[in-house]
């Protein structure tokens, strides 16, 4: 080959490498930007897996309206964890080094999503929560966002006990189903207790497993509290609910909740009807002025239409609204940095208050909520198998705190029984 010959060819090929390396990053632009997450959407939480899961497809869907995020579009990896601690690292791994996942938000549920977080962390990849608690309370990861309006068990239930001191609570009873979620707040739930100075009459740990509350609740009967605490699951939660109105807990009792999870969904809610009527127990979100946050009802609105046509819960205020807010605070994040670095977004998130459908939020100790907004509802005048009250005011009133109230206590719990 002649050394002409050998010119040209360097050339040429300079000339490639050249137009390659201007190319790439127009191709880069072209792909999308990959959010990667596991969800429940089967199994005993696939009730809200399914929730968030529709609530973050319409943030896509909007946020793609809007442009998608730094030019590209933006799509939704999502795989069925069925709300199993055994099945979400293992996704998770899969979505970092199969599927290169730029972001990431965290498996619905606690138990799951606790157990993704040592992989986060050694990753250091950001995380951004769905609706967990305390997830990051061993492994202090810098680059975990809630997005629960709670922080620690006072923030998620010191409003029941408060509403305990008011009424004259002396006695305690306390039951919690045998899992980590129910385990953490019972745990909270009994400090708070000391600190208010309540004794324990009764204290009981049940199996998730468990169908058959009737002894319980007789030996609740039989301890004669000023007031039952309980920490538990959807199913548990129904069960309970119903073994109280079969048997009573008796005259003595003024308050009856506080943490039982599955009392916010409308299949439940449903399904219990006017049974509810007195309980008193957490919720993140509910129909009631003080709680209009701009943007909420809209969101709402067009959620209850596509979860119709999805076969999806309809009213969706414990889940859905708190999940769209996790697609808004990645968007957020990557407007403000024009980036998708994992490091800068956590900076930023540290640093700022972001504003989403559930009103602003600011992260404080561990990515918890630095200002919480968990509501104390009372169940109120509900009537037999009617899931469409619950959009009304009135049906699950805010009794603490006083920001958000929108009624006073009715006590004791065989007196709002009725109403």
């Amino acid at each position: 080959m002649s050394d002409f010959t050998k010119r040209e060819l360097l050339r040429v090929m300079a000339l490639t490498m050249g137009a390659l390396a201007l190319t790439q990053p127009a191709w880069s632009e072209d792909q999308p930007i990959k959010i990667g997450s596991s969800m429940a959407l089967s199994g005993p939480l696939a009730g809200g897996g399914r929730q968030s899961q529709l609530a973050l497809q319409m943030w896509v869907e909007d946020v793609n309206s809007r442009g998608g995020l730094l030019g590209r579009k933006v799509e939704l990896v999502t795989y069925d964890d069925q709300g199993s601690p055994a099945q979400s690292p293992g996704i998770f791994s899969k979505l970092i080094d199969l599927d290169n996942a730029d972001l990431l938000i965290a498996p619905y549920g606690t138990v799951p999503a606790a157990a993704v977080m040592p992989l986060v962390k050694e990753r250091g990849r950001l995380l951004i929560g769905q609706i967990g608690y305390q997830i990051n309370s061993k492994v202090h990861h810098d680059m975990w966002f809630n997005n629960s309006p709670w922080n620690d068990a006072e923030s998620w239930v010191g409003g029941f006990f408060k509403l305990g001191e008011t009424v004259g609570v002396k006695k305690v009873a306390f039951l919690a189903a045998d899992q980590e979620f129910s385990q953490n707040i019972l745990a909270g739930a009994k400090a708070l207790a000391g600190k208010a100075g309540f004794e324990t009459v009764y204290e009981q740990t049940y199996p998730p497993t468990t169908v058959d509350f009737s002894a319980m609740i007789r030996a609740i009967r039989a301890a004669s509290p000023d007031m039952v605490f309980v920490a538990s699951y959807p199913a548990d939660s129904t069960a309970i609910i119903r073994a109280v109105n079969e048997i009573g807990v008796g005259s003595s009792v003024k308050l009856f909740g506080g943490g039982m999870v599955g009392l916010q969904y409308a299949s439940v809610m449903q399904a219990l009807g006017s049974q509810l009527n007195g309980v008193v127990n957490y919720h993140t979100y509910v129909p009631e002025k003080t709680m209009a946050f701009p943007g909420v009802k809209e969101f709402l609105d067009r959620y209850a239409e596509k979860a119709k046509a999805a076969k999806v819960e309809t009213l969706g205020y414990y889940v859905a609204p708190f999940s769209y807010a996790s697609g808004q605070i990645l968007e957020q994040a990557v407007k403000a940095t024009g980036s998708l670095d994992n490091a800068e977004l956590a900076k930023y998130l540290r640093t700022n208050e972001v504003q989403t459908i559930v009103g602003p939020i600011r992260w404080g100790t561990d990515g918890e909520w630095s200002q919480p907004r968990v509501v104390m509802v009372q169940f109120r005048d509900v009537k037999d198998g009617d899931a469409e009250q619950f959009r009304q005011e009135g049906k699950q009133v805010i009794v603490y705190p006083d920001k958000y109230k929108t009624g006073d206590l009715v006590s004791p719990l065989s007196g709002a029984q009725g109403r």
